[in-house]
């Protein structure tokens, strides 16, 4: 690849390989700068690593795209396409939700067969539908298309969105949004879940996560084939043809501040490192309380850490089968008796219940490499309290496990036990100490509206001059259209 940079003077370092730190280091590379990622595992992908057992493949981050033109853009920066290395296969149904009562409900690419499966539940909710879509819309316009990829670093420029978030009424939660159109206790349920999938409770996040709903009408629910895992290492490709120098198995211990700027980082084995920009793609409260070394007092965000929420844990079961269960889609959200008083106990309580809700993902209805001939590889996540719970996940890990595998087994997987395979799971203690997330929360802080936008961390350090944040804790929030929009937020300050 022959590509002539400017500002080749200018050297940035990115922490963290993750899809932020990723996007980050490539757009960067796009201006020219001399670009290092540190990453503290041995591949690429942050949370987005994948697991090989027996035969069996397993995603262990995410496994829904759902603006794949953030990917599309990152492999424009320098001539090239996507699709020329990886397929986004759209999948159907998005999601089938699996009730308690038994019934089941197909959240599909399809308005009009989305809302014949709700007419089985309410017909007036199917008739509400398009208002509910067209709210979402205008909030996906401001919320999105407007604010995702600009830095919220002054105050004054968040006033100036105030008449606007009042329109979208972004002081509701998204539950609220919700039942102001939908009625039955199922839809609703079903129409809330979106703040999950960025670590939020639907009664406590802002509506303006509402928008995510509109997100995936305007682009549509993907599948990478190969996997998340694939996706990473063509995008770790890219970054080797593009001059990107990656260093693995490094981990940050110390981060050096004289006059107001990142003097230096100092790795775990000794080994320093000094740049123009520094880029924490990692979990910024990690940043602050751990690795800043600074006498300063700083305001990082606008809540003190003692009032700060942090996202739910993640209990991520991953195994086998020795059968197939084709009836079951490639993402199934199988829901418990309890939705509200549920969430209440994993956000507020911080309490194990021995009742769950779980998000199923079985990648071999799209793909057949992830599991041996005439077999099924499953990971099924299961939301708990974050470590500020106190649960004692070497006595809890196994019992939560059996109780999923018992459950799945009287209901959509029959003869699980039988057939279940190579299990293994991970717990809020692995996502801790494997990513260094604090209070091993799935997705940083809570995506509260006292803890979005300004309130957010900050792309860019309001006192340190060239300290900026690509991560799921920073502005605009979780998930990957978050994150990759993170960085381009940062590419924008830096340019």
């Amino acid at each position: 690849m022959n590509l002539i940079y400017r500002n080749q003077n200018i050297r940035s370092i990115v922490i963290g390989g993750g899809f932020g730190g990723i996007g980050v280091a490539l757009r960067l590379r796009a201006l020219g700068h001399k670009v290092t990622l540190i990453e503290r595992l041995g591949s690429l992908g942050g949370r987005a690593q994948v697991f090989r057992k027996n035969g069996f493949k397993h995603d262990a981050g995410p496994t829904v795209i759902t603006a794949p033109f953030l990917f599309d853009e990152l492999f424009e920066l320098f001539n090239e396409k996507r699709e020329k290395y990886i397929e986004f296969r759209p999948l159907e149904p998005w999601y089938r939700f699996h009730f308690h009562d038994g019934k089941t409900f197909d959240y599909s690419e399809s308005i009009q067969k989305t809302k014949k499966e709700m007419q089985k539940f309410s017909v007036e909710d199917a008739n509400n539908y398009d208002k509910l879509l067209e709210v979402s819309k205008s909030i996906f316009d401001i919320g999105f298309t407007k604010l995702a990829d600009k830095p919220f670093t002054s105050f004054f420029y968040m006033i100036k969105q105030i008449p606007a978030l009042l329109r979208l009424k972004s002081y509701l939660t998204v539950s609220q949004l919700v039942n102001k159109y939908i009625k039955n206790q199922n839809l609703r349920a079903a129409f809330s879940i979106h703040p999950l999938l960025v670590g939020g409770n639907p009664f406590s996040t802002t509506s303006i996560y509402a928008l995510i709903h509109f997100l995936e009408r305007n682009w549509g629910v993907y599948f990478s084939m190969g996997g998340t895992g694939k996706l990473v290492e063509e995008l770790t490709k890219l970054l080797e043809r593009t001059g990107v120098e990656i260093k693995y198995n490094i981990d940050i211990k110390n981060a050096y501040e004289k006059n107001g700027k990142i003097e230096k980082i100092e790795c775990m084995n000794g080994n320093t490192f000094c740049a123009d920009n520094f880029i924490f793609n990692g979990d910024p409260p990690t940043f602050y309380n751990e690795i800043l070394q600074s006498k300063i007092s700083k305001r990082k965000k606008f809540l003190p850490e003692r009032f700060t929420s942090y996202s739910f844990g993640m209990f991520v079961l991953f195994f086998g089968t020795k059968k197939n269960y084709p009836n079951i889609a490639h993402h199934s959200i199988w829901l418990g008796k309890r939705f509200k008083s549920l969430l209440t106990d994993i956000f507020d309580n911080k309490t194990l219940s021995d009742d769950f809700s779980l998000y199923i993902h079985r990648p071999t209805a799209t793909d057949k490499s992830f599991a041996p001939q005439d077999c099924d590889s499953f990971y099924v996540l299961c939301p708990v309290p974050n470590l500020q719970g106190k649960v004692n996940w070497n006595e809890e890990g196994d019992k939560l496990k059996d109780r999923i595998v018992n459950a799945l087994d009287l209901t959509i997987l029959p003869q699980l036990k039988e057939n279940i395979c190579d299990a293994f799971y991970m717990t809020p203690i692995d996502f801790k100490n494997n990513y260094r997330s604090t209070h091993g929360a799935g997705f940083s802080i809570a995506p509260n509206f006292s803890q979005s936008a300004w309130f957010r961390y900050h792309n860019k350090d309001p006192h340190i001059d060239n300290l900026f944040f690509a991560a799921a804790g920073a502005h605009p929030g979780a998930g990957i259209p978050g994150v990759l929009s993170s960085a381009k937020v940062v590419e924008n300050l830096l340019k």
